[in-house]
């Protein structure tokens, strides 16, 4: 390897490690003063850098703002998949995949109260595009989808249920959460997971 090659990637691991940086004081930021205060200053004095910095590694506000809804998705599916893909039965996977969801949730509250509020800031980017692409849930209801048609094709589900309306169900009894989170601080969120997946187990799971 040259000595190019290596400092390309020194640059780019750098980089991309700032960019975690930025985004992560920006939901923290976002958290703790509003969606409206956190203005790309107050992001970069919380982490010891220039407004400046967080300019060069992106376009604005808004290309941040999509960073972090993007970083916050791939975050929790990347905490739920391993913990789904550990069970060997139907029920015990949607189970995991309730209660990994909602897991994250808890143990994520900064990044609930962000979203939520880049949510009810309403409104589009300057480039006419909604901060919180109501896409992302259409995609989460249709993995879930075929999570479960796969679970019943394999005979681990009852297979009388239609997996698109229980997708639905599904996917609204666990998104509300971040609502009630940041409404609730005390919110019993590991309470509230252990009822949401048995109310969804006793609905798929095959009779006896």
């Amino acid at each position: 390897m040259t000595d190019t090659a290596t400092g390309t990637e020194e640059r780019t691991f750098t980089e991309s490690a700032r960019r975690r940086q930025i985004v992560a004081a920006a939901i923290d930021t976002i958290a703790e003063v509003g969606f409206a205060q956190a203005s790309l200053a107050r992001i970069a004095e919380r982490i010891g850098i220039s407004k400046g910095v967080i300019s060069y590694h992106f376009a604005g506000k808004d290309d941040l703002i999509r960073q972090v809804v993007t970083e916050v998705i791939e975050a929790g599916r990347a905490y739920m998949i391993p913990r789904i893909l550990a069970e060997s039965t139907g029920p015990a996977a949607l189970r995991a995949y309730i209660e990994s969801n909602l897991a994250f949730m808890r143990e994520h509250r900064n990044h609930m109260v962000a979203i939520v509020d880049i949510a009810r800031s309403g409104g589009l980017t300057t480039e006419g595009r909604r901060r919180v692409d109501g896409r992302d849930v259409d995609v989460a209801v249709h993995l879930l989808e075929e999570l479960l048609a796969r679970l019943q094709a394999e005979g681990e589900l009852r297979s009388d249920f239609d997996p698109g309306v229980m997708a639905v169900a599904i996917r609204a009894a666990i998104d509300s959460v971040p609502h009630r989170i940041v409404r609730d601080p005390d919110l019993d969120v590991d309470r509230y997971a252990r009822e949401i997946a048995t109310i969804f187990d006793l609905a798929t799971r095959k009779t006896k």
